[in-house]
């Protein structure tokens, strides 16, 4: 058995290996049929066929930040910018509960339009109409009392991606205003206090190295996170990084099944990313180890606007209202959407 064979094989055994190691196995391909293959067997394992379905609320596209890489930042003037209004967000989780879904995503830039006391009054309506439901937020960067309030206000889980787990490499992508310290301080401090926490990076961002990657992985063991989500870097034209690389649909699925074997109870998305920038990129991610897909329950006057990156995936396919399209997917992959809360199974 080749090394690199072994190394996947340990991976699989849930046991730890050296950078070295790692770095083999994200820069060749060959073994990603044995890598995929071993991911899917570890995923259903834990959770079987199932897919679980989220309901994604994206609610506003403005955002008080300058992201080099992202369509909302704050800089773009060219984008038309939308808020919802707490009864179109209610609206749209009555619709995502008509169509079966328990669990809602509300995610949005870091908008200062929302306060605290307005994030709090709508998931607490959620709380209130759908107290069997999930509730998810994706809101950014806040202090600690604020994720407490929200918690204690009914919020369940809350995503908030580090992007890179390398000083030198957030640097490159962000303003000086922002600091990977404070973004690692709001990831444990959700943990502590109770949200089932989800992070994740993108993958082959403007001068990201195989040595970066292992950086975020080695980040990711020291969190232990619920939920891990990745997507391959995709450009936007209304950003400085306009004229840079998109990142590898390959590499990206490499990276879900590695995950997949490093943290084996985490929920893993097949991003929207992913349907993006390949057809059946989806469909591969669930085999390469995914198990949630996240379709959109947001208005349909502005799925467009909340574009982070070029040409995102708005065939109708990704949206909750055609559920059974979605469905069909997921059944030709070999797997079964799911739409109950889909809690994290440790």
């Amino acid at each position: 058995m080749e090394p690199i064979e072994q190394n996947i094989n340990t991976l699989y055994r849930k046991q730890d290996i050296p950078d070295a190691a790692l770095k083999e196995i994200l820069e060749t391909d060959i073994y990603d049929d044995l890598l995929f293959s071993l991911a899917d067997k570890v995923r259903k394992e834990h959770y079987g066929t199932d897919i679980y379905l989220r309901g994604l609320i994206e609610f506003t596209n403005y955002c008080k930040n300058n992201c080099y890489y992202c369509g909302i930042r704050r800089d773009n003037i060219r984008l038309k910018r939308y808020r919802l209004s707490e009864e179109e967000i209610l609206s749209c989780c009555e619709e995502g509960y008509r169509l079966g879904f328990r669990t809602f995503v509300l995610q949005g830039g870091e908008d200062p339009y929302y306060t605290d006391e307005r994030i709090c009054g709508i998931v607490a309506n959620i709380r209130q109409k759908f107290p069997d439901c999930a509730i998810t937020l994706s809101i950014g960067e806040k202090p600690r009392e604020s994720y407490q309030a929200y918690f204690d206000a009914g919020a369940d889980r809350y995503l908030l991606r580090h992007e890179t787990a390398s000083d030198e490499h957030y640097a490159k992508l962000h303003p000086l205003q922002m600091s990977l310290d404070d973004r690692k301080r709001c990831l444990f401090d959700l943990k502590a206090i109770g949200y089932q926490v989800g992070s994740g990076f993108m993958v082959g961002s403007p001068y990201q190295t195989t040595e970066n990657l292992i950086s975020d992985l080695r980040f990711l063991q020291q969190l232990s996170p619920d939920m891990i989500g990745i997507g391959p870097y995709i450009k936007h034209k209304d950003t400085p990084f306009r004229d840079k690389e998109n990142g590898s649909l390959e590499l990206t699925l490499r990276l879900v099944a590695i995950l997949r074997l490093m943290f084996p109870y985490a929920l893993i998305p097949a991003t929207t990313a992913l349907g993006s920038i390949h057809p059946q990129g989806r469909e591969r991610g669930l085999k390469a180890g995914a198990n949630v897909v996240m379709p959109n329950l947001s208005p349909v006057g502005v799925r467009e606007l909340y574009k982070l990156y070029e040409n995102k995936l708005c065939t109708g396919e990704e949206a909750a209202q055609c559920r059974s399209c979605l469905e069909q997917r997921i059944i030709s992959a070999g797997y079964k959407a799911v739409t109950s809360r889909g809690d994290v199974i440790r």
